[in-house]
């Protein structure tokens, strides 16, 4: 491993680990699913998923990028050779989705300009969002420059980079969650909707709310994108690989917890009790939440600060996507870092003009009804990652078998304590699981079934 390229310590890699996990499905899917499906109820199923089937995947893909040294593309293929073919794989995926998600990362800053200046109530039109996405000309405006300010932090590299940016954001996102998530809860008719949101409904739990769980696990915490297997290439040997998870599990289920307290007793009040108001996606963050901060007393204020909030949590993932994309081609080519990085932003941006343009003068390129957006989330989240997933847990379970992991997560400690449990859920329990992500998740896209 090249020392100039590793993280100083345990704690700027856990933070930079959770700023990859926590992004944009943590603040729009969250909340929505944890209402639909229960509540309180939702919350006990998604923590006990988090801590076993999340944690198993994190350990594997962090516990194999450090024993190889390897990004994605090369790991697989160090390990045993017959089985690089899951590395290529992995490694397309974090090249399907970071031009798209720089394109909602564009948004996001749209909008945060739009609160910084003082145009909030242009925000709360109807048309307002659907008009901006179709425009040709501006989405593209913003999408580069929210690309570049994720170019200028892979261009200080992985310590002076990654790692400070995220000493720095992921603190600041944690505070702000907790000062919106009180901001709002303190607000006229919220605890209604806090009660709504953390009370367990167990008329609500059945079957696609578990898979719902399942699958916010698994999109929601960077698996199967490469990010992890990269970030644990540059893990150094005598961090504590299992208490590292542990902490990211902490990270990524606390802020997806504050997200629910920030959304769901706002738009609960907002539309007087009225559970269909709470929506998932694009919808809540850009149309429904501006017209919630419109009606409360200092909602210009807060919605500046939640989208400020929204960008930390875009730009920390976006940073991760890039930074993998990035430690692939450097893998593949040996080239000079900068320079690839510098090729890659290039490379970002011109691959994301169709997903943008998608919303409006190619919108009559679509599939199902998805846009060209939506089309590539669908074929990477929905499709790939599942499949690249499932082939790792066979992999690690009945080829290199789970002892080679379970012996790289003892370079760092005495002892790994959940070693049994890590055992069966990598070789029976996980697999089953991500099969079960990859069918939900495509009858959902079809329609067949409602997540």
């Amino acid at each position: 491993m090249n020392q100039k390229n590793s993280f100083s310590s345990k704690i700027g890699f856990v933070l930079a680990a959770a700023g990859s996990a926590v992004g944009l499905g943590n603040l729009w899917r969250f909340p929505y699913l944890a209402a639909k499906y229960g509540g309180g109820t939702f919350l006990f199923i998604y923590l006990i998923l988090a801590v076993t089937f999340g944690f198993a995947l994190l350990v594997t893909e962090i516990s194999i990028g450090r024993m190889t040294g390897k990004s994605a593309l090369h790991a697989f293929s160090t390990l045993n050779k017959k089985c690089g073919f899951i590395g290529v794989l992995g490694s397309i995926i974090p090249m399907i989705i970071l031009p798209y998600y720089c394109v909602i990362g564009g948004w996001v800053t749209k909008y945060c300009q739009v609160y910084l200046t003082g145009q909030a109530k242009d925000a709360v039109a109807d048309d307002f969002f659907g008009g901006f996405i179709s425009n040709t000309g501006e989405p593209l405006i913003w999408l580069a420059l929210f690309t570049l300010a994720s170019t200028a932090v892979i261009l200080m590299g992985v310590n002076k980079g990654i790692e400070n940016i995220s000493k720095i954001l992921m603190p600041l996102l944690v505070v702000l969650s907790v000062v919106i998530a009180i901001f709002v809860v303190t607000r006229p008719g919220a605890m209604e909707g806090v009660i709504y949101y953390i009370k367990p409904d167990f008329t609500k739990v059945n079957a696609t709310g578990i898979l719902a769980a399942m699958g916010q696990i698994f999109y929601s915490m960077s698996i199967a994108m490469g990010i992890m297997i990269t970030y644990g290439s540059y893990l150094p040997e005598d961090t504590n690989i299992e208490s590292s998870v542990r902490h990211i599990e902490i990270f990524d289920t606390a802020i997806a917890f504050l997200a629910g307290l920030m959304i769901v007793p706002a738009v609960f009040a907002f539309a007087g009790g009225e559970e269909a108001a709470l929506n998932k996606g694009p919808t809540l963050m850009f149309v429904i939440l501006p017209k919630v901060f419109d009606g409360m007393a200092g909602g210009r204020i807060l919605g500046a600060a939640f989208f400020i909030l929204v960008l930390f949590a875009a730009l920390t993932s976006a940073i991760s996507l890039m930074e993998t994309v990035v430690s692939i081609f450097v893998d593949k080519t040996g080239g000079n870092r900068k320079l690839i990085t510098v090729l890659v932003t290039i490379g970002v941006i011109v691959a994301a003009i169709p997903s943008s343009l998608g919303f409006g003068v190619w919108s009559h390129i679509n599939l199902g009804g998805m846009s060209i957006l939506d089309m590539c989330d669908f074929f990477s989240n929905s499709v790939l990652m599942p499949i690249v997933a499932f082939a790792t847990c066979v992999f690690v379970g009945y080829v290199m078998k789970p002892k080679a992991v379970i012996d790289e997560v003892c370079r760092s400690t005495p002892k790994f304590k959940s070693e049994k449990l890590y055992v069966v859920l990598i070789k029976y329990v996980a697999p089953v699981f991500i099969l079960l992500i990859l069918i939900s998740s495509v009858l959902d896209a079809m329609g067949i079934i409602k997540l």
